[in-house]
């Protein structure tokens, strides 16, 4: 299964359309449902598609609930396998190469007035350097025809990066769009020691599709997934210019910085390519940012309690807050899942802990849940003075938040039914 696989049942729009805000103003008329651009002014030839990747569309075409993809997840991050590795001539990335490298050429988008410009928000970036390989996603500010400024973070991209930049030395990396959901599922986890993301990738393709996942060589020695839609050639070079403006996951608008700058070198792509285009603070970014999360919050409080389901709100910008389904055993499990669910995942700030009854992804169920199980006043555990996320704006200067956790559950043992709705 392929990128292109995911685009079962969108919406495909055959108008011309513009890589200049059209695509997010469709968006917005269709209330952010997915869709599929045939006919892209800027890239004859070429689509995109936006909106795809989504918890509900990944279960319905994996076959199976949220509970079990979570699971999914966490036993692909304890079970990494090695990718196969495949010929050109079997790699459908390579059915296409831009005769003179020029990224404009490409359904790159603008989506939001406030950003710079076109930014690449999907695109995956896999660098070697050192003996070690990473896969991580990184914004990258369209600059001209062959150069993106990226924004790094500080994890294990930027300090490759920065020990490169001490030896003098550029990187060889891959810029890949549109590989397998595996692929970019795997991108978006973070490990706190150099795991190879492409091998987690490797045991979801496995254990999804039943197969191996395939890797193909470029011409630059990075190895990038065989059916990608776009495989790109590139250095991270030892300049930094201009990154941002930038409307991240929260829709605030972040800040502009020097950001390392990145020299492309050549693009392959497959036939009429689909370049995925990514809306920074809708659906896919929060997939993306969420999901990966999910399962060390479910391990986490399935420490303490029968953990059925996690789901980072739309509210919450996929990030910030929570709601977890338990299966209480004892009086106080609730508060217990609580506090595991807080420390399962540093950065959120809120998490409301429910039945199993309840559909952790409908925001209408959930309050229906606070409204007729919990009491603000002995089901409300408020913690001060917590390591808070950069993304909360309104952390103090010191980085600093305070937390909630609600407990919704029932105590164990009670008389059900007055608490059940018949909807």
């Amino acid at each position: 299964m392929a990128f292109r696989d995911l685009l079962a049942g969108a919406t495909e729009i055959n108008d011309e359309i513009s890589v200049n805000h059209d695509m997010l103003n469709h968006s917005k008329s269709i209330d952010h449902k997915a869709v599929v651009f045939n006919n892209i002014s800027e890239a004859k030839g070429l689509r995109s598609a936006i909106n795809v990747l989504a918890r509900d569309r990944l279960c319905s075409i994996f076959d199976i609930t949220p509970g079990e993809l979570i699971d999914i997840l966490a036993w692909a991050m304890a079970n990494p396998q090695e990718p196969e590795i495949t010929s050109p001539e079997n790699s459908p990335v390579f059915e296409n190469t831009q005769d003179i490298t020029d990224l404009t050429k490409i359904p790159i988008p603008w989506h939001y007035p406030e950003d710079r410009g076109r930014y690449q928000s999907a695109s995956v970036i896999i660098a070697e350097y050192d003996g070690i390989r990473n896969m991580s996603f990184h914004r990258q500010f369209l600059r001209d025809g062959n150069h993106c400024v990226s924004r790094f973070v500080p994890r294990h991209l930027r300090t490759m990066t920065d020990k490169a930049r001490e030896n003098g030395d550029e990187i060889n990396i891959a810029v890949v769009n549109g590989p397998d959901a595996t692929v970019l599922l795997a991108a978006a986890m973070s490990f706190t020691h150099d795991l190879d993301e492409l091998t987690v990738a490797a045991a979801l393709h496995q254990r999804l599709h039943g197969k191996p996942l395939e890797l193909v060589s470029l011409p630059n020695g990075i190895q990038v997934p065989a059916d990608s839609e776009f495989a790109m050639e590139a250095r991270i070079t030892l300049q930094d210019d201009d990154e941002g403006p930038y409307v991240d996951i929260t829709g605030t608008v972040d800040d502009v910085r020097q950001e390392p700058l990145i020299e492309y070198d050549a693009v392959h792509h497959r036939n009429q390519a689909v370049f995925h285009a990514l809306i920074p603070a809708e659906v896919e970014h929060r997939t993306l940012m969420g999901l990966p999360r999910a399962p060390t919050i479910k391990a986490a409080v399935n420490a303490v309690v029968p953990c059925t389901d996690v789901y980072m709100t739309d509210g919450g910008s996929g990030w910030l807050s929570a709601v977890v389904a338990i299966e209480p055993q004892k009086q106080g499990d609730g508060v217990a899942a609580i506090h595991a669910a807080l420390g399962g995942h540093g950065s959120m700030k809120q998490v409301t802990i429910v039945d199993t009854d309840i559909d952790c992804s409908n925001p209408v169920r959930v309050e229906w849940a606070l409204m007729t199980r919990w009491q603000p006043d002995k089901d409300t555990v408020i913690l001060s003075k917590q390591k808070g996320s950069s993304l909360d704006p309104s952390r103090d200067e010191n980085g600093l938040t305070s937390k909630i956790g609600i407990d919704a559950t029932l105590p164990p043992g009670i008389e059900r039914k007055p608490y059940e709705s018949v909807l």
